[in-house]
């Protein structure tokens, strides 16, 4: 025994470092009494989907497709499984080949109603931690690299889940990325810009990629049929009108359909950026918030117990909802954790009848 602590002390430590071999897979099944029905929601992804609380054996186990799992099976009166089909640290090639194409036929199921996925969280991430260690003259292809390959891939998951996907899936929604660390990049780089020969503002810099990123997401959504959680305005923007303009700041944040790419990043960035805030301080009101983020300043926030997802393999498992109404569409604690958030922007794109 005392042997075997150390070498799984190592081991952890290993597939923390080298987070895109951890897989974490979880199906979880809302039960709900008297019906004999069940539905499935697919959801492929990296370390956001799969609840990842830092813990390489488990995750949570509510996190946003088994929120979401929850709204559903009390609109359709009918059990719901949530299926995560996730590996934490996996850049969107990783996603897309090893989880949407190589694990296909949990969408290809006949009672799936319900696909959805995100990826390319840990592009940007690398990108960033790239250009955080730059000195000398600022490279910024790292960070244009990142967004041409989470293009091609988000633009080949929906091309793939359309044409495999069960012909009788209702709704198939791509969730797009917060920015986790908004605060701690508000500094300047150790690299200086080739034209101005000055360094520059890394939180400026960063937001000007995930906000080309986020817009892809949604409109590539829209061409293709596909729904567009847009988790970056609704962690980042408050829940009420915090600069007066008339218009909550999580609405005002919102991706327009059909909108330009240079209309929504010049809103995002210039516009209203003022209104944007780390999600770690989430605003409700005007003195109340929530932190979205754990304290790897990273991940989404989460309540309740988890499940086994990681070195001991996937899990399964079933169990009531925790509420069984919703009022106005929404479970009581939707804007207090980050997941609930996510699962809850997932939601309401939710077809009427399975």
């Amino acid at each position: 025994m005392h042997k075997l602590l150390p070498a799984l002390a190592l081991l952890a430590l290993g597939a923390q470092a080298a987070a895109s071999t951890l897989n974490q897979n979880v199906s979880w099944t809302i039960d709900r009494p008297g019906t004999s029905s069940k539905y499935r929601v697919v959801a492929y992804g990296d370390s956001i989907y799969a609840g990842y609380n830092g813990s390489v054996t488990s995750a949570a186990k509510y996190s946003a497709p088994t929120v979401d799992a929850e709204y559903l099976s009390a609109q359709w009166n009918a059990g719901i499984e949530s299926v995560r089909r996730t590996k934490s640290g996996a850049i969107a090639s990783d996603v897309y080949n090893n989880k949407i194409v190589a694990e296909r036929s949990y969408m290809q199921a006949s009672n799936t109603r319900v696909v959805t996925f995100e990826m390319c969280g840990n592009d940007g991430l690398q990108a960033r931690t790239a250009f955080k260690s730059q000195e000398g003259s600022c490279d910024y292809s790292v960070l244009t690299a990142a967004e041409a390959s989470c293009k091609t891939y988000v633009t080949a998951a929906m091309d793939y889940i359309n044409a495999n996907a069960y012909a009788g899936v209702k709704t198939k929604v791509i969730s797009n990325l917060h920015y986790p660390g908004y605060t701690a990049d508000n500094t300047q780089s150790s690299c200086k810009d080739p034209s101005s020969g000055a360094t520059v503002k890394m939180q400026d810099r960063f937001l000007l990629s995930i906000a080309r990123i986020n817009h892809m997401m949604c409109d590539v959504a829209r061409q293709k049929g596909f729904m567009c959680a847009d988790n970056f305005a609704q962690y980042m923007g408050a829940d009420y009108d915090a600069n007066g303009d008339g218009k909550i700041d999580a609405e005002a944040l919102r991706y327009v359909a059909g909108e330009s790419q240079s209309s929504y990043v010049n809103r995002v960035s210039s516009t209203l950026r003022s209104t944007i805030r780390d999600a770690n301080t989430h605003f409700v009101s005007a003195s109340s918030s929530y932190d979205y983020i754990q304290s790897d300043d990273t991940h989404p926030s989460y309540t309740g117990s988890t499940v086994t997802a990681g070195l001991w393999g996937g899990s399964s498992g079933n169990g009531a909802a925790r509420y069984s109404s919703f009022a106005n569409g929404k479970n009581p604690i939707w804007d207090q954790y980050g997941h609930e958030r996510m699962g809850w922007a997932v939601s309401i794109f939710n077809a009427a009848a399975p």
